[in-house]
């Protein structure tokens, strides 16, 4: 067994452990490994290895490595962007990736919708929010949406302008933790995340949001434990440099 295999097992073995401390199914949670400085060698393990989910960073760096495991695999593989999306790469990013993770205003929805449209695509997205207030983290800024009214309003008024686009599908939405002495720290802003999740599907009866991405190699656990539905882990599989 290689490293990777054995990283794969054991992140896999925590992600079952931590849904089941929750009462959750294990199956509800889509690992996505984080490929972003993972070799294509090291890829084609993790695929060896049963992974399919795989997340890239930038498109410029994600198009050709996707393009070349794809000539060497025969297995169907997920590819996720979930870095930020300049909107001059909404171009090339729109209908290339099963799931974009990042949408994080209107305009750029309106990019990749129009984009798709001119492809005759339709893109599965998430939403960006900014629910910890970190100035350092992109997103819609949501933090304390709890106790500002206006803040939640406008958010639920831009969602529902980006439902309305014809070539998008809203699937969930997606939040980055700050970093902390422990995992558990970082359960409120998940906590804050399926609220708002929560709250969006009380106004928009139409959308189901099935999706909370959330978690990655330090806290995914606890981002289990508040309702994740897909972790993000590059490190504890691939290693700190892929």
């Amino acid at each position: 067994m290689s490293d990777i295999q054995r990283a794969l097992a054991q992140v896999r073995a925590r992600i079952a452990e931590a849904c089941l401390r929750v009462n959750r199914d294990p199956s509800e949670v889509t690992l996505v490994a984080i490929s972003k400085t993972a070799s294509p060698a090291a890829i084609l393990e993790a695929v060896a290895a049963g992974q399919r989910d795989f997340g890239e960073n930038r498109v410029e760096e994600a198009l050709p490595k996707i393009a070349h495991i794809s000539q060497s695999t025969d297995h169907a593989l997920c590819w996720h962007l979930v870095g930020h999306v300049q909107s001059r790469k909404a171009r090339d990013a729109a209908g290339a990736f099963a799931l974009i993770h990042s949408v994080d205003s209107v305009r750029l929805a309106e990019k990749l919708s129009a984009r798709c449209a001119a492809k005759g695509q339709t893109q599965a997205i998430l939403l960006e929010c900014n629910v910890s207030g970190e100035a350092t983290k992109q997103g819609f800024p949501l933090h304390g949406w709890e106790g500002d009214r206006d803040r939640f309003a406008q958010f639920v008024q831009q969602v529902a302008q980006i439902a309305a686009l014809p070539h998008l599908r809203i699937l969930g939405l997606m939040t980055m933790a700050p970093i902390v002495a422990h995992p558990d720290q970082a359960r409120p802003v998940f906590a804050s995340l399926r609220a708002l999740r929560d709250a969006l599907r009380a106004q928009l009866a139409d959308l189901p949001l099935p999706h909370l991405s959330m978690g990655m190699t330090d806290d995914f656990e606890a981002a289990i434990a508040e309702g994740a539905t897909m972790v993000r882990i590059g490190r504890a599989i691939f290693g700190p440099h892929g």
